[in-house]
């Protein structure tokens, strides 16, 4: 990891804001069990640290999207129960056997495969059942269902742990498809009456406890990103990004700035340039439309992000903070996630997983920093 002093940006990450998120989203679950979701790196803020403080946090099931990722988890947390969503590659039964994973089971050939890597073994291992109710991505659809259902024996060499499915539109509450798809989910639980049941994700804890079931499936609200958009955010902010400034100068009018000369001053400006850009993952597309906060004066991002670099108009902020070295938000208390994704015309899930490597991380909690 870079050092503070010569890295071109700051990396906060607020261990105690997470848990601070886990506990209002389990309690909003209203009994049901509050799972992780900590796939890609847990959201790209390094998933060692943030299992760790969900583990301490009270959560005891993670979900993951690939093999290795549970491996690695697993190492981490012995005792863990870890679910991983992309299905059982081939070849792989063994390692999930070895590793007590317990696979997401998304068509009837997943399902053949770990029946028969049960029979062949003489045990009976967990997996979950995904049923389509909407996304049309992974999971078994209507017809498939209903083969499961009329031959349940095709189940009978697993122990079904979980029949889950995903919620679409979530995070718009009145969007017709949220209801079409609980009933849909309801009538998959009537077909397949066994294990437990997971429908909500992080927005769809927030649409009531008709969607709860036995399990929820908390994902990016963990991480400060608003379960319900354009509503005040109940989450804390986890992530805080402060790039360091590497030059000031004036600009006058009618000079361009950055590649394609797409923004044109039209007075005499003060132009910093930031030591950040779409290689350490900050979106190309906030050029021209995203802010940045100086102190507490928001200073627009003028120009196109280039790959190490960005550029600010700090005309507006007062003189002595806008120095070579200093530090300004481009997320952070006055600029949320959030509205960063907005203006750059992105989600704040795209903005946390790729962040990157270049970075000097800080992790806050538990009384002390840690770098």
């Amino acid at each position: 990891m870079p050092d503070a002093a010569t890295a071109g940006a700051i990396l906060t990450i607020d261990l105690q804001a997470l848990a601070s998120n886990y506990g209002l989203i389990r309690a909003q679950a209203r009994g049901a069990e509050c799972a992780a979701s900590i796939k890609a790196d847990a959201y790209g803020l390094g998933v060692e640290r943030v299992a760790e403080t969900l583990a301490e946090a009270g959560c005891r099931t993670f979900f993951v999207a690939q093999l290795d990722e549970g491996t690695a988890l697993r190492r981490q947390l012995p005792s863990a129960e870890i679910h991983v969503l992309n299905g059982v590659p081939p070849g792989t039964e063994r390692l999930f056997a070895e590793h007590r994973l317990i696979p997401v089971l998304n068509s009837l050939g997943d399902i053949a495969t770990w029946a028969e890597f049960g029979r062949a073994n003489g045990a009976r291992f967990a997996a979950d059942v995904h049923v389509d109710t909407g996304m049309s991505r992974l999971g078994l659809p209507a017809d498939e269902i209903e083969a499961v259902s009329a031959d349940p024996g095709q189940l009978a060499d697993i122990e079904v742990a979980l029949v889950m499915s995903h919620l679409a539109c979530a995070d718009e509450p009145d969007h017709p498809l949220n209801r079409r798809q609980l009933e849909a989910f309801r009538a998959a639980r009537a077909a397949l009456p066994m294990g437990r049941a997971s429908l909500a994700n992080s927005s769809g804890v927030f649409l009531g406890s008709d969607y709860h079931f036995d399990m929820v499936r908390a994902g990016a609200a963990l991480y400060g990103i608003a379960p319900v958009p354009d509503q005040l955010n109940a989450m804390a902010q986890v992530v805080r990004l402060q790039g360091r400034i590497l030059q000031v100068r004036l600009v006058d009018s009618s000079q361009t700035v950055g590649y394609g000369a797409s923004h044109r001053v039209t007075r005499r400006t003060q132009i910093a340039t930031v030591a950040v850009g779409y290689g350490d993952g900050f979106p190309r597309s906030a050029g021209n439309s995203a802010v940045a906060v100086l102190g507490d004066v928001r200073v627009p991002i003028v120009g196109r992000v280039s790959m190490d670099l960005l550029t600010i108009d700090v005309s507006d902020a007062p003189g002595a903070m806008a120095r070579v070295g200093a530090l300004v938000d481009l997320i952070g208390p006055h600029n949320p996630l959030d509205e960063v994704a907005r203006d750059a015309c992105t989600i704040g899930y795209e903005v946390l997983t790729r962040l990157g490597p270049r970075y000097h991380r800080v992790y806050l909690g538990r009384g002390r920093d840690k770098a």
